[in-house]
């Protein structure tokens, strides 16, 4: 059994190591529209792995993740602007002289962003964490509403409607493939110790969870602050990879991209979430050429707008008739599933 565990973490870090190397050579050789893609890629699998544990592992249907992200967004680019950048932006009401010179470097930009929007998730859970299934969505919905409503109208903070533009070109891909490794390893730790099978049996059944000790609504509270802190990092390094920034990025078509991603790998399933993350987000991209004019043997077109997301919604709807619980259901991609079980043969004594 050591010598199992031994070769599954030398595979491991292995794995990581073969992950970076195609990074770098992504990194080298790509051009700036695909470095895009995969920068992309990299941001919504933190973005839905957040969205898997409040709604995947803990049974939480929260659709106020738009609302985390703007805040993140928001926070990340008012850190990381400099003084001359913020002037340039606030020509109709200068900014709060508090805000004027702060600068700060985007890694402690993103952790206080992070931060920032855990303790908005912790205000807003407390209250609307005692409601369920759909009455619980619909609370969190408006919560992200009000955020960008808020946002909007705060013009010598967020510069209102006119959003903030000119961002430095933080997010790279070792920024946005790192986030979401460490998103990655820290869900896979998190569900083998007792948190994460806490979480599930909430999930599970409330009742059962709470007979067995659990107290229900630490867990949850505790469960939907990590996703909002995670929601806040992928919000802030999007802001900085589109360079531009205003409350409509943030609407709820937004939340809905990213229940896509959670729904189609599999809810429950972190291995599920990244490959419906670089799925999806590829897809996007890939069929824009269907908005165009295309020239078939049979017939041509000048160019349908929006055809790309009437292929894709019917590629999805395919998906879901074949795979009702997600292209993973909530099985993991593990050394144990590629190589095959452990031994597990009992070792009895021979007969007489």
């Amino acid at each position: 059994m050591k010598n199992d565990q031994k070769t599954r973490r030398i595979l491991s870090i292995a794995l990581i190591a073969l992950v970076g190397i195609v990074l770098f050579l992504c990194n080298q050789y790509l051009d700036s529209y695909q470095l895009r893609i995969i920068n992309l890629c990299g941001i919504y699998i933190t973005l839905g792995l957040s969205l898997n544990l409040i709604y995947g592992f803990t049974g939480l249907f929260s659709l106020g993740h738009a609302g985390f992200m703007a805040v993140g967004a928001y926070t990340t680019a008012l850190l990381t602007m400099p003084p001359q950048l913020k002037q340039m932006n606030f020509f109709l009401e200068p900014i709060v002289p508090w805000l004027a010179n702060v600068e700060v470097g985007f890694f402690w930009a993103l952790i206080i962003a992070g931060s920032i929007t855990g303790l908005i998730g912790f205000l807003i859970g407390a209250p609307v964490l005692k409601l369920r299934d759909d009455y619980l969505a619909i609370a969190t919905l408006g919560f992200s509403e009000i955020i960008r409503i808020v946002f909007t109208n705060l013009q010598n903070v967020t510069n209102g409607p006119l959003g903030l533009k000119g961002l430095p070109p933080y997010t790279t891909i070792w920024w946005s493939w790192g986030f979401a490794l460490v998103s990655i390893l820290f869900m896979a730790y998190l569900f083998k110790g007792s948190y994460g099978r806490a979480f599930i049996a909430i999930r599970e059944d409330e009742i059962a969870a709470e007979a067995m000790g659990i107290n229900i609504f630490r867990h949850k509270i505790l469960s939907f602050t990590i996703g909002s802190f995670m929601a806040g990092i992928g919000g802030g390094l999007l802001a900085h990879l589109m360079g531009t920034i205003d409350p409509l990025m943030f609407r709820f078509l937004l939340t809905f991209n990213i229940l896509l991603i959670v729904v189609l790998g599999g809810m429950g399933s972190i291995s599920g979430t990244v490959i419906s993350a670089i799925v999806v987000t590829v897809s996007m991209e890939y069929l824009r050429f269907l908005d165009g004019p295309m020239n078939f043997l049979i017939f041509k077109t000048d160019g349908i707008p929006g055809m790309r997301m009437v292929i894709f919604s019917l590629l999805l709807m395919i998906v879901i008739l074949f795979f009702q619980r997600g292209l993973m259901g909530s099985k993991e991609l593990s050394w144990d599933f590629i190589l095959g079980p452990k031994d597990k043969t009992l070792n009895l004594p021979e007969e007489e």
